[in-house]
């Protein structure tokens, strides 16, 4: 596969610099899933930090391909990483640039491909990954004003900010709990498709909406309903719920029903 040998190309390059402890590589490579639409995680570990500068971020990146072009990810909440387009092969390639005390820190154990005098092995000997859960309370706190904030733009007829909200609420909400609930990580809505029960898979597919008002709220009722059943099956009574709100809001999108289209 073109990720492995660009892997090993980094790897061999890479090795040359004393400033790098190592590399190491995370993501689909871990479960033997890479096929030709994946990309590369690769994790750099530096001795000294530039992951706060973009600079020597990019100047790491030219060593190691032809690369066309590249941008931190402070939009996905991780300025440490350098997401990448390289040429020849076209690949699509994330570098997180991490020290070694950054490294005990991560969500999942790569598979090391260089590692000067073992040192990137023994950090992760002496910590352990924890992928982050979703906190059902925080979820639930504000699931209902998400849902009257929708019916909002859509009594309004703002249709494509209506449409925006339910990828929101799937990526933050029903995916991670479908994930959660099929004994998977919350991987948001990532392989959804593969990896949950096929009946669950229909009931997301009914929250997917056409441009019109009525598919609008049929989707948004069929989150509700979605939303409600995850709840039964995965929280338990330390949850607090927001039943007046939840009423209320209910109410409201009887109300926004009724209107005329």
């Amino acid at each position: 596969m073109i990720q492995e040998i660009f892997a090993n190309q980094a790897s061999r390059i890479l090795e040359k610099d004393n400033e790098i402890i190592g590399l190491a590589v995370g993501g689909s490579w871990l479960s033997n899933e890479i096929d030709e639409y994946s990309d590369l995680d690769l994790i750099l570990v530096t001795k000294e930090k530039i992951s706060d500068d973009k600079v020597k971020m990019l100047d790491v990146a030219n060593r190691i391909g032809n690369l066309l072009s590249g941008f931190t990810g402070e939009h996905v909440g991780e300025p440490r990483v350098l997401i990448c387009l390289y040429d020849n092969p076209l690949l699509h390639v994330d570098i997180k640039f991490l020290t070694l005390s950054e490294l005990s820190h991560r969500v999942e154990t790569p598979h090391i491909l260089f590692d000067r005098e073992n040192q990137v092995k023994n950090i992760l000997k002496q910590s352990e990954e924890h992928f982050p859960l979703p906190d059902y309370q925080w979820i639930e706190d504000r699931f209902w004003i998400w849902v009257h904030y929708s019916l909002l733009k859509i009594g309004r007829g703002e249709y494509f900010e209506a449409l925006d909200f339910f990828g929101f609420l799937r990526m933050v909400v029903l995916g991670p709990l479908l994930h959660i609930k099929n004994g998977n990580l919350p991987r948001a809505v990532r392989k959804v498709e593969m990896e949950i029960d096929k009946n669950d898979l229909a009931e997301l597919k009914g929250t997917i909406p056409k441009y019109e008002k009525q598919s609008l709220l049929d989707s948004l009722r069929n989150s509700v309903e979605l939303y409600r059943d995850l709840r039964k099956s995965l929280f338990d009574e330390n949850i607090k719920l927001q039943s007046e709100t939840e009423e209320k809001v209910m109410e409201y999108f009887k109300s926004i029903e009724k209107l005329k289209k």
